[in-house]
């Protein structure tokens, strides 16, 4: 352990002294570090990304959905649990300009990168699906927006032409074809967003990465603890974060798979993560249930739009790793969603299955 985070460790009051300090786990965005004291006691340190602008409302963000959410968890491990500096603030800010904040560490718990089994999967839907239920009463637009204009469609559009309308490296002319996709769709990429406006969807809690490796399992039954990495919890719709789920949780290829063949929505997945999630959330409304597999369509083809959009401007956003792998991305969700609309009247079903 350095004696840089030595320092940073002195700002919080852990149980003993700490002998361990090292990197841990698979996140991209904030560094991870796991720490052991000499007690045995273990917690997670985290240094915020420099992506967070407003580290003041992100953190204020957390700790009031997680104290929210406590009243509802029986076991302990069941919210993340904030370390409070000795100054009793949420997170430190370093001289050196660095933000720092420490979680208790979740013990005897599983995090699985991606599922093993459809129950793996299904478990994911209960976990999500019980944020939502958890936070049905939470005053959601007291919550700042950590990523303003996340899941705003139509402004992904916006971007999306202009960049088109600029075309800075030249290549639009090679990839008609995935444009004139986007294009045809842009009716409905503003649907859901209507239907905010029109108060035809409440404004929800929303977690914004839905991922399995975001959800904390039990290590002996395999079931959820609670529902982690809250950096971009937001106001939004409950359909951003089913959508995402069925995104990358149903399809059957990589992101970034280059044979396209191999891509498409498992109708069997979808009906196991629409089983989890309507279970553990019974509050959804009629039309927030009716509007699932529309959640699933405008949140791919929301993401292919991005990787294109990022594709067009040179690649800045998206880190690659070879040459057209943004393009690639992009071509899985557009494939996806044109599988989704071939099975659209099956996903409706299956949602109706459940009522």
């Amino acid at each position: 352990m350095t004696e840089y985070l030595e320092s940073v460790l002195a700002q919080f009051p852990l149980h003993s002294r700490p002998v361990y300090c090292e990197r841990y786990g698979c996140g991209h965005i904030n560094e991870t570090y796991l720490v052991v004291c000499s007690s045995g006691v273990r917690y997670i340190l985290q240094k915020i990304s420099p992506a967070f602008k407003d580290v003041e409302g992100l953190m204020r963000n957390i700790a009031s959905v997680t104290h929210y959410i406590r009243q509802f968890a029986e076991d302990p491990r069941g919210v993340m649990t904030i370390v409070q500096t000795v100054d009793g603030k949420d997170y430190y800010s370093n001289p050196d300009g660095s933000h720092w904040r420490v979680y208790d560490f979740i013990e005897s718990s599983l995090c699985l990168q991606k599922p093993e089994t459809p129950e793996d999967f299904y478990q994911s839907a209960v976990a999500f699906g019980s944020f939502s239920q958890q936070l049905q009463e939470f005053p959601a637009e007291t919550l700042t927006e950590p990523l303003p204009h996340f899941h705003d469609t139509p402004d992904r559009y916006r971007i999306f032409k202009e960049v088109l309308a600029k075309d800075p490296c030249g290549r639009a002319k090679d990839i008609q074809k995935e444009i004139d996709f986007v294009l045809a769709r842009e009716a409905d990429a503003g649907v859901l967003m209507e239907m905010l406006k029109n108060g035809q969807l409440p404004l929800r809690v929303t977690h914004n990465d839905t991922k399995l490796n975001n959800v904390m399992l039990d290590e002996v039954t395999r079931k959820p603890l609670c529902v982690i990495d809250l950096d971009t919890v937001m106001p939004g719709l409950s359909l951003y974060d089913f959508g995402d789920s069925i995104r990358f949780g149903a399809a059957t290829a990589a992101e970034d798979e280059q044979d396209l063949s191999k891509m498409e929505m498992d109708l069997e997945l979808f009906r196991i993560y629409t089983k989890g999630y309507l279970e553990a959330c019974p509050g959804l409304t009629a039309n927030e249930r009716e509007m699932l597999p529309m959640g699933a369509k405008i949140m791919t083809l929301e993401c292919g739009t991005r990787f294109l959009t990022d594709y067009l401007d040179g690649d800045h956003y998206f880190a690659v790793h070879r040459d057209g792998q943004n393009l690639d991305r992009a071509r899985t969700q557009f494939k996806l969603v044109e599988d989704m609309e071939n099975k659209w009247d099956k996903m409706h079903e299956i949602v109706k299955s459940f009522e």
